[in-house]
């Protein structure tokens, strides 16, 4: 049965103008949500709802489908309307310092706080040295200092006053106190005697004086043991005098201060705590006081010793600080008609405003996501503390939605199993890598571990996602939601009014001008063309508005107020013309005979077949001879790949060839056993062959070698086959006629070619204008195929033949012909084979 050529009008779907009633996109409204996603944006909005452990959700759709733009924007609206989560700071934990203390605190007061203290300890500095030089604390300080020198003063002149009576002297040397015998009564009243005078003395007296120096040793003795007594009496009166002035003052200057905090207990837990320091620590603050010189001493001690040094050891002021790691704010701002704008900026660390935050990380390490501890050289030494504490994208999502590229975070080392590990524990715990490698023993901080309630949301691929899930057995269990976004949707009038809102959308979101109706009806007809599919539009928009803002370009050149179809053609052909060099190389070959293909004449075992190559962003299609070759086999029928059998047939590609076998045997000879050798090769293929398309081709081939007929070269193949003959749909259509239409114009059209595609392509159909009106000038024909034999008619203009009642096919069909060759290789075989049975009993 003759096949009819594909008319011209199905071989491009035009837009119909009618259906717009604007006048420019500049008359629509923004669209609020996504076109044909409803399955995505159900499964976002359950995923955003449900507040249950592992309820996070991976966005999985192609590449360039605008998912990070609708999940931004998805998640703004939601976000804003909700309420703003807590700040958190690290502080000071003055009983184990490596150990800072997390504060949660009311969204926006962490500022508060922060600034509250810094403001006490500039008060401090300067109300403290006011307060000790004051003539009531002077005053009071002198009356304790005066007892404590007169209780000195009575005890030594009361030891001083019993040994003159005694003729003993009391003297202060630099080593201490000394007793020695004096003059009396002989001229020299008070004068010590030397030894040489005491020698000379009568015996009875040197021993008198002896015995009373031993009793005031004695006496003395007891004195200095009670002079440290004394002092730390002294030291405690001067420390409850200062403690009473420091807790007067510092109940004075934190009154505010706790009274706002007063319903966050850790941070009224934790002033309590400064003010007892300050307390014990009021020294500090009087300029170069000895507490803050002994402070400073012991500090550069442990460092020569190589004791870990905390940073705020030579600043004690330091750890009053208040490091804040995450503040939020209650206070909503306007960002345009694109709220999803502040999200792209990753060093904004994202979005917030009003509500909950929304962070999305470019660049998720492991110390980006869960925050770091710095170190600073001083003095020789790496040194730390709270405030070198650096929070991470976790914190900075906590309470709200933390959004990654999922290649991203695989491609960074310990970074996946960090967020997956913070998801398990609900805790965001610092960690370094070297202390997740075992790589570190001593951990200078251990920061107090925060809370986490978020929602991380994933961006990725399709394979990706399966990937996953088939590798990773905690991907499911934390990654429960799949908001699967749809590649294309249905070409439709509602539709097409809805996409025209997009683009309306996207020309104010770029700064574009707006296009006419005309714009719009090139762009959808472009968009079925990206989705290869005359019945579908794709939802790939990076494509889209990459050809709009280049459109733009060619509209503002030519002074005008709009894009028009115009433009977007002309932004097409300049798309293409910068990458067409490799199609346009590939063209010259073959027309200069350097790649052998014909496009007239007829050969046997020898059609033309089709395949697309694609570079980078850009695909074309390429003609390539494929030729067989048969004979008698020995055994059961065998096709041979040569693509395959020197590697470069893919498991698809061979797949295919194997399915010929499998039609061969069930078409020819049911009842006898035929054997067949016969190979199959891409001549001047040099690369790698993959994929089922070409396999209808092969079988056209292996056809014509079998019965010896010969193919119109004049006409191009493609299409995959199954062992039942029918001819199956396959991709790439449109660049694979275009391909083959380019070899033939160039060489000139003869009425002749065309194309033999499967008719379930035909509503794929979106070809180049040129070819559509070659097409329609009878220059060119586009064939739908459904199964073997009506291609094998079309290439060898003969009838396939069907096999008739007397299980023959009709005398002189193409199957007729090749059963016969098939009948006489398979007799050929028989007599070899009885020949070498008598000749092995011979």
């Amino acid at each position: 049965m003759a096949v009819d050529p594909i008319p011209a009008d199905l071989l491009y779907r035009a837009c119909d103008l009618k259906q717009f009633t604007f006048e420019t996109t500049a008359d629509l409204e923004d669209l609020p949500g996504l076109v044909g996603q409803e399955r995505a944006v159900e499964a976002l909005r359950f995923g955003t709802s449900i507040h249950r452990h592992g309820y996070n959700i991976f966005v999985l759709g192609p590449e360039g489908a605008g998912k990070h733009e609708a999940v931004l924007g998805f998640l703004a609206n939601l976000a804003v309307r909700q309420k703003a989560p807590s700040d958190w700071a690290y502080v000071n934990n003055f009983r184990s310092p490596n150990k800072p203390i997390v504060l949660e605190m009311a969204a926006g007061s962490a500022r508060g706080l922060k600034e509250g203290m810094a403001r006490l300890i500039d008060d401090f500095k300067i109300s403290v040295p006011a307060i000790l030089e004051s003539e009531e604390y002077q005053n009071r300080r002198q009356s304790i200092e005066e007892e404590y020198r007169e209780r000195q003063e009575k005890a030594f002149e009361e030891l001083r006053m019993n040994a003159e009576a005694e003729s003993i002297a009391l003297l202060r040397t630099p080593s201490g106190f000394a007793l020695a015998p004096i003059h009396h009564g002989d001229g020299h009243e008070g004068e010590v005697l030397k030894p040489d005078e005491f020698n000379r003395l009568p015996e009875a007296e040197r021993k008198r004086i002896e015995t009373t120096i031993q009793a005031l040793q004695k006496e003395l003795a007891e004195i200095l043991e009670h002079i440290p007594a004394w002092e730390k009496e002294h030291r405690d009166r001067v420390t409850k005098l200062n403690r009473e002035i420091a807790e007067r003052l510092i109940e004075q200057s934190m009154r505010d201060l706790r009274q706002r905090f007063d319903t966050m207990p850790a941070v009224r837990d934790w002033l309590a705590a400064v003010a007892a320091d300050l307390v014990d620590n009021i020294g500090i603050f009087a300029g170069q006081g000895d507490q803050q010189q002994q402070q400073v001493t012991i500090a550069l001690q442990a460092m020569a010793q190589g004791q870990p040094l905390p940073f705020g050891a030579l600043n004690p002021f330091r750890r009053y600080e208040v490091n804040v790691i995450v503040e939020n704010n209650n206070v909503p701002r306007s960002v345009g008609t694109s709220p999803w704008k502040a999200h792209m900026e990753p060093d904004t660390g994202g979005y917030i405003g009003g509500g909950a935050p929304i962070v999305y990380e470019d660049h998720p390490t492991l110390q980006n996501l869960v925050g770091r501890v710095e170190h600073l050289p001083q003095m020789g030494a790496l040194i730390t503390d709270f405030m070198l504490i650096k929070g991470g994208s976790l914190h900075r999502a906590n309470g709200g939605y933390l959004v990654l590229d999922a290649l991203k975070i695989l491609r960074e080392p310990l970074a996946w199993d960090a967020l997956k590990r913070t998801l398990r524990r609900r805790k965001i715990v610092i960690e370094s890598p070297g202390e997740f490698l075992s790589l570190v023993s001593t951990v200078s901080l251990e920061p107090e571990p925060i809370p986490l309630d978020l929602k991380v949301v994933l961006l990725g691929e399709r394979y990706l996602y399966y990937m996953l899930s088939n590798l990773d057995p905690e991907f499911s269990q934390l990654f429960k939601v799949a908001a699967d976004f749809e590649d294309e949707i249905d070409r439709e009038a509602e539709n097409d009014l809805l996409y025209a809102r997009l683009l309306a959308g996207m020309c104010r979101k770029e700064e574009l001008l707006p296009l006419d109706r005309s714009g719009v009806s090139r762009v959808i007809e472009r968009a079925s063309r990206l989705a290869e599919d005359a019945e579908k539009i794709t939802t790939a928009m990076r494509p889209i508005e990459d050809l709009l803002r280049e459109a733009d370009f060619v509209a503002r050149s030519e002074s005008k107020a709009c894009i028009s179809a115009g433009h977007v053609d002309a932004a097409i052909e300049a798309q293409i013309a910068r990458a067409d060099r490799m199609r346009e190389r590939s063209l010259e070959m073959i027309t200069r005979d350097i790649v052998m293909i014909d496009t007239e004449g007829a050969v046997a075992g020898q059609v033309n077949g089709l395949s697309v190559l694609s570079m980078g962003a850009v695909s074309f299609g390429r003609p390539s001879r494929i030729t067989a070759r048969v004979r008698m086999g020995m055994g059961a029928a065998r096709v041979l790949d040569i693509e395959r059998e020197v590697d470069l047939g893919g498991p698809i590609h061979s797949k295919g060839v194997l399915i010929l076998s499998g039609y061969l045997s069930a078409t020819f000879l049911p009842e006898i056993p035929f054997s067949m050798s016969a190979s199959l090769v891409f001549e001047q293929s040099y690369g790698g062959v993959d994929g089922d398309s070409a396999s209808s081709a092969e079988l056209y081939a292996l056809i014509s070698a079998l019965a010896e007929m010969p193919i119109t070269q004049a006409l191009a193949v493609t299409g995959s086959v199954n062992q039942l003959g029918e001819v199956q749909a396959i991709g790439g259509v449109n660049d694979k006629i275009e391909g083959f239409f380019d070899i033939c114009m160039r060489r000139g059209l003869t009425g002749d070619q065309g194309v033999l595609i499967p008719a379930a392509n035909v509503k794929h159909l979106m070809l180049r204008q040129d070819v559509v009106d070659a097409v329609e000038r009878g220059m060119f024909a586009i064939y739908p195929i459904e199964r073997i034999e009506d291609g094998v008619e079309l290439l060898m203009g003969c009838p396939a033949g069907e096999r008739g009642p007397d299980g023959k096919f009709p005398q002189g069909s193409v199957y007729a012909r090749a059963e016969a060759r098939l009948a006489a290789f398979a007799e050929n075989q028989r007599r070899f084979a009885q020949r070498a049975d008598e000749n092995g009993k011979k």
